[in-house]
């Protein structure tokens, strides 16, 4: 996001979330839209496997995806909400450009991730194979991923109210982040967009990401992926990108 960017800062450990995966907006009512596809489970009930499927078709159709973020942190006492500009393109790119509170950058060209705060004399990088991040698995959103591949026991989660009407919430354990993430849950629209990802860490901590806006398959250039560090900026390597 190389406007001048935000990393999400991270008190104690940080940043976001897996929310994995995942992205946008609300349209029609699940009871009807399941009622008008074909196979679809009876009227006033929720076929988890299908709207999951959903999802799958939704996302691995995309080739770019544009979206205004708002990011919340929650824990160790610290309450945090940051927000910005997202873009994501296939294959495993993405640029999070923080503007609020105040400036940072997180990008990846599906190989290399970096994090930058605009005037500090450092800059971060890791190879994205070892990057500990909870905002990496949001770029293979636009990859032939599988909702209920990457999640574990994959349900309904009744008791976390979507934020808008016909809008449904999943819940599941993340495969590859078990070791510091306990349970995801996802807010899905009726078309298979995920509009909110909330992820509850194992030390008790929660990050929340909500995404508005969502403009798909726009022109996005390559070298909005690419970073070099400004002139007198030291480069650091590092596994994991938050602050």
């Amino acid at each position: 996001m190389p406007d001048q960017l935000v990393n999400p800062s991270k008190p104690a450990t940080c940043s976001c979330c897996i929310a994995l995966v995942i992205f946008i907006l609300a349209l029609a009512s699940l009871g009807m839209a399941a009622a008008q596809s074909p196979g679809a489970a009876p009227s006033g009930t929720i076929d988890v496997h299908r709207l999951a499927e959903r999802v799958d078709h939704h996302y691995n159709d995309l080739h770019t995806m544009q979206a205004e973020f708002t990011e919340s942190y929650r824990g160790a006492g610290v309450v945090r909400t940051e927000s910005g500009t997202l873009w994501l393109k296939r294959p495993g790119r993405m640029r999070w450009e923080y503007r609020e509170p105040r400036q940072k950058l997180f990008l990846t060209d599906g190989k290399t991730a970096w994090f930058y705060v605009p005037g500090e004399r450092q800059a971060r990088r890791a190879p994205v194979k070892k990057l500990d991040d909870l905002r990496s698995p949001l770029a293979y959103l636009l990859g032939k991923t599988k909702l209920e591949k990457e999640f574990a026991g994959l349900s309904l989660a009744p008791n976390l109210k979507p934020l808008a009407a016909g809008n449904t919430v999943l819940r599941g354990v993340p495969k590859n982040m078990a070791e510091r993430v306990s349970e995801v849950f996802l807010e899905v629209t009726p078309d298979g967009r995920i509009e909110r990802i909330v992820a509850e860490q194992i030390d008790g901590s929660t990050t929340e990401f909500r995404f508005a806006n969502q403009q798909e398959n726009v022109s996005v250039s390559d070298q909005r992926f690419r970073f070099s560090p400004p002139p007198g900026v030291e480069t650091i390597d590092a596994t994991d990108l938050g602050q």
